[in-house]
């Protein structure tokens, strides 16, 4: 019954947000506003994907999961509520977003939120461009503090340049913001839990300030992690392409793989995975009626883990990420 499944995209209009995903993807995004954030994948309370093809079009990932997430899932592990573990984006920065941080576990009950790790794939990014990431060497929570009375805090965090193909990865507590001009995929727990240190004193699409959330964020920011680095993986040579592990953790891992010609994968096992493309074509093939989906860029596609067989088939210059869940 399961295919390669794709969804229609859930747009989110911030304050920071504008109108590269029209540009880049020519995805249809709403007229006149700021769209900060297209939610490829789903299953969040009030905000469930979509199916757009197939059979189960107009079903929702809700439903899915409700009625057969073994099929989904495999090995995987359910967020909470039985809800799909993954959350997957895709952000346009025209502004800079605010300094912020996630709970970890350790703390996310105590603080009423939920973890959440993720990673931020650079698809697209401005000359210039950088992330805020972690903290400078030396600065501690008194310093820290301060800065937040002063309205500087942002001098303690750790600035990194960033071009087209970089990957920051940022386990939960670890304070962070996306700078201007930059468009990123990004591949997380299924949380929506975020909490502001700082927002550059703006206002927010009401005219009014944005509320911070100083406490919760001081008790979830990790006071031990300095300046970390991007990820410096190195790609492997394949039959016909090459991948590297961008991520490689307990809750998810993701993969780059590159096609410099027209080509082919079949990946080994059965297990939920995730297809992102990032440049050129890709076509999903799985199921037992071999049902195909072609891939576009800023395109995502559910592979359940009950399909055998699945091949993915590739266009000359292109990219993808291939995400697993845990």
């Amino acid at each position: 019954m399961l295919y390669p499944l794709i969804f229609q995209p859930i747009f989110k209009d911030r304050i920071w947000g504008g109108r590269e995903l029209e540009r880049l993807y020519a995805k249809k995004i709403p007229a006149g506003q700021p769209i900060g954030e297209s939610w490829e994948i789903s299953d969040r309370p009030g905000d469930a994907s979509i199916i757009a093809n197939g059979s189960l079009a107009g079903k929702d990932l809700r439903w899915l999961m409700e009625h057969h997430a073994a099929e989904i899932l495999g090995g995987a592990k359910p967020a909470a509520a039985g809800r799909f573990p993954l959350l997957c984006k895709i952000l346009d920065a025209r502004e800079k977003l605010s300094l912020q941080v996630h709970p970890p576990a350790s703390k996310a009950a105590e603080l009423k939120g939920e973890p959440k790790t993720e990673m931020w794939f650079i698809a697209d990014a401005a000359p210039g461009a950088s992330l805020y990431v972690g903290l400078k060497c030396g600065v501690t929570r008194a310093e820290f503090e301060q800065k937040i009375a002063d309205g500087s805090v942002a001098d303690c965090f750790h600035r990194i340049p960033v071009s087209a193909g970089d990957t920051m990865f940022l386990p939960s507590g670890r304070v962070h913001a996306i700078g201007d001009g930059l468009v990123i995929f990004e591949i997380q727990q299924n949380s929506d839990t975020t909490y502001r240190v700082f927002d550059w004193n703006r206002v927010g699409l009401d005219g009014k300030p944005r509320e911070l959330h100083v406490a919760q964020s001081l008790a979830s920011i990790d006071f031990n992690d300095f300046e970390p680095k991007l990820v410096g993986s190195k790609y492997n040579q394949g039959p016909n392409f090459k991948f590297r592990y961008l991520v490689q953790d307990p809750l998810f891992e993701v993969q780059e793989m590159v096609f410099e010609n027209a080509g082919s994968v079949s990946p080994a096992g059965q297990y939920l995975r995730i297809i992102a493309v990032v440049k050129g074509s890709a076509t999903v093939i799985g199921g037992e009626n071999k049902i195909s989906v072609e891939l576009k860029p800023g395109q995502f596609c559910l592979i359940p883990a009950c399909l055998k067989g699945v091949e993915i088939k590739t266009q000359p210059q292109t990219t993808f990420l291939c995400v697993e869940a845990n």
